[in-house]
This record gives C-alpha cells, sequence and structure tokens, in this order.
C-alpha cells in the first residue's frame, strides 16, 4: 500500500515543536484525525522514540495543531491542540500549548488566514477551542512576512528572535469555570500511598496543581533526568494530579483521571534558592521569583510550559495560595526558574484575597518562533487501523 500524504508544516514555537496543519487540508470530520495524527507522529512506540514518525519521543516534541478559520466573531482564527501519547495510542485534546501558541499567529498570516501589515506590528486574536479562550498574539513583521531575526532569548533554545508577546484573556476556567475550581486558594488533597498533602488547584490557562517540593522530599532543584528515574516520584505526583483531577471537578474519579493524562498539570514548586540547569551553569536564588518542576504526560519537562508559567504567575498573585506563600515576587513580572532556566510572566488578578471572587485578567509571556520546513508528511495508511484498534484496547 502507498504511503498517504498531506500538505504540513513543521513549526517551533517556544520550547516546543509540532506539525502544524491548515484545517482545510484534513478531513471534514475531525473525528477522522486521530489515527493520523498518531501515524504522522511515529505512536505508539513502545521504544519510547517515535523513530517511523515526526515526534521526538518526548511530550515537547510530540505535537500537532490545526488552524483554520474563526469559529467565533471576537477571534481571527481557531487553533487546535492536539497532544499526542508516544508509547500509547492516545491523542488528548483536553489542554493547550501556550509555547506553540506563540507560532499560531505568524503561520496563520503566512498561510493567509489571518491579515497583517507589510511591516510593523502583527495583531492576531487566536480562538483556542481546546479551552475556548482569546488569546492574544503580537509579533513583528517586515517585507510582508513574520520576522524571525532578533534579539530575544529564551532558555532552553539556542540562540536569539524576534519576540512573540502572548496575552492570555481573562484565562480564568479554561476547563472548569472557576479561577479557583474547589473554591480555595489551598486543599487539602488525599492521596494513596502519601495521606494528606497540601495543593493549590488553580485553573487559568490549564489547570494546574501545585504542591511544595518539600512535601515530597525534593529540594525543587532536581533535573528531570534525576526525576524520571525515580519511579515512586513519578507514581506520586500521577497520584497526586489525579487527586486534583477529581477534587476539581475534570474527572469522577481517580480511574477517569487516568485516562485523562494531560490536565490538570501536575507540578513542584519551591521558594528561591541556587539550583543548576540543564546547560551546566546555575541560576542565583536572587534570579528567581519561584521554582517549578513540571511533569507531563508521565513525563519530567526540560522547561516549563507556557500555560503552566503562567497559571503559576496567576496562583502568586492569589492571596494564600501555596504559589504566593512560597513566591518572591512584588507587582512586577515573575521569573520563574525551570530546569532549562528562567521564564518571565505578568499576570493580574482582581479581589486576590477572596477566593470566591478571584478572576484572572490576563497573563502575558513573551516567546520565540520559527517555521522550520514546509512540505508533504507522509504516513502509512496501514498504521491507521493498527492505531484505531490500540486506541479502542
Amino acid at each position: 500500500m502507498p504511503q498517504a500524504r498531506l500538505r504540513a508544516t513543521f513549526m517551533r514555537g517556544g520550547t516546543s515543536k509540532a506539525v502544524v496543519f491548515n484545517r482545510a487540508d484534513l478531513p471534514a470530520d475531525p473525528s477522522a484525525w486521530d489515527p493520523i495524527f498518531l501515524a504522522v507522529m511515529g505512536s505508539p512506540d513502545g521504544n519510547g522514540r517515535q523513530l517511523n514518525g515526526m515526534g521526538g519521543g518526548l511530550s515537547s516534541v510530540s505535537k500537532i495543531c490545526v488552524v483554520g478559520p474563526p469559529s467565533r466573531p471576537d477571534a481571527d482564527i481557531d487553533y487546535t491542540f492536539a497532544q499526542i501519547a508516544v508509547k500509547e495510542a492516545s491523542v488528548d485534546y483536553s489542554g493547550n500549548c501556550g509555547n506553540m501558541s506563540s507560532a499560531m499567529g505568524p503561520f496563520a498570516v503566512t498561510e493567509g488566514l489571518a491579515t497583517a501589515p507589510a511591516d510593523g506590528e502583527a495583531v492576531v486574536r487566536i480562538h483556542n477551542t481546546n479551552t475556548g479562550k482569546v488569546i492574544i498574539a503580537r509579533f513583528p513583521m517586515a517585507d510582508g512576512e513574520p520576522q524571525t531575526e532578533g534579539e530575544l532569548a529564551i532558555d532552553g533554545v539556542a540562540g536569539t528572535g524576534a519576540p512573540v508577546r502572548l496575552e492570555f484573556i481573562d484565562p480564568g476556567g479554561t476547563k472548569t469555570g472557576r479561577l479557583l475550581p474547589t473554591g480555595h486558594a489551598r486543599d487539602l488533597l488525599s492521596v494513596p500511598g502519601l495521606g494528606e498533602v497540601e495543593a493549590s488547584l488553580v485553573d487559568a490557562a490549564n489547570p494546574c496543581v501545585f504542591v511544595a517540593a518539600s512535601a515530597l522530599g525534593k529540594t525543587g532543584s532536581e533535573l528531570p533526568d534525576a526525576l524520571e528515574q525515580d519511579d515512586v516520584f513519578l507514581a506520586r505526583m500521577e497520584a497526586i494530579r489525579q487527586a486534583a483531577s477529581v477534587a476539581m471537578g475534570i474527572a469522577p474519579d481517580a480511574a477517569a483521571a487516568g485516562r485523562i493524562p494531560s490536565v490538570p498539570k501536575v507540578a513542584m514548586i519551591a521558594s528561591p534558592a541556587a539550583m543548576p540547569t540543564l546547560s551546566g551553569r546555575t541560576i542565583a536564588a536572587d534570579a528567581m521569583s519561584l521554582a517549578i518542576r513540571m511533569i507531563s504526560i508521565g513525563q519530567p519537562h526540560r522547561a516549563v510550559p507556557i500555560t503552566g508559567a503562567t497559571c503559576l504567575a496567576i496562583a502568586v498573585r492569589i492571596e494564600g495560595s501555596l504559589p504566593h506563600a512560597l513566591a518572591r515576587a512584588d507587582e512586577g513580572p515573575i521569573t520563574v526558574a525551570h530546569p532549562s532556566g528562567t521564564t518571565v510572566v505578568d499576570a493580574q488578578v482582581e479581589n486576590a484575597g477572596d477566593p470566591a471572587r478571584a478572576r484572572a485578567i490576563h497573563g502575558a509571556v513573551y516567546r520565540t518562533a520559527r517555521r522550520l520546513f514546509d512540505g508533504q508528511v507522509y504516513y502509512q495508511p496501514s498504521r491507521l487501523a493498527q492505531s484505531e484498534r490500540q486506541a479502542a484496547e
């Protein structure tokens, strides 16, 4: 059977990479997308490498984005994000990818899906269909093309690039309808094997659960490879995530929560302290507001997802939350330390001292993005039936 092919673009957005499709090039019925996406990325792969597809064996590079005309009047485009599992036949649409959000505006302009001036600042209003929220992307244009050359450096990406400012508008309640789904800034979760664990459950940009590293016997400065080899730690973090999912009303029970692996995100946080990075340099304690180690689809993240950093920054602004208690932050931007370096995020919350009335006004972050190639992505139709069978199982 000959290989099938689809027009596609491969893009980097922040510290992630994805295959990006124009919706017009995909089947009209979204129910037909999952087996195609799995075959394109090379999933499922029991070896964890996705060598038979476009994936790279990590959650940050096993992603699909679909961009098309807007379905609401206050947006320029619709953007749907799909997280592709590496070892399982799973396509998860339950959350957004903030890093890849930075590539959607430039992609839309180049594809003719959104308009922009030939020179100056482009402004693209992105409706993320996963969360139902609008993200405003601002980026420079030159000679009718999105600029890629610039002076902005982001930790985890070599070199510099043109800045893309992402403004997450009214980001609270993306999945649950409430910024604080339980109505509390802190909760006690009953976690099998751990007992009661204090956590802050916040739904902004993506729903997240934050626990103190000390509650897990960690410092918060551990690097991803060390955490990935700690099966007990990973099992505890997944148990916390599942308990939080139930408490937030995302899943009815732990078993159902286990079948929704991408939300809520789970992370351990720690107060500022000198800590190493993957590049070998050390981040000084006074160069950060707070440290985070986030788990994504069961894997320790090598940076911090932008939606996770945005949610954390908003949580820092909520009085009584764990992030608020552990952070060193004033009214200015919040510097989040992660394994690859730091990410600067800003956030504004009104009624921050009243959990019942707290509202996230916005979260903003700067990223860089670049188109890597255009062309045809090939996949094997024979893998579609295999993926469908494994997904059904």
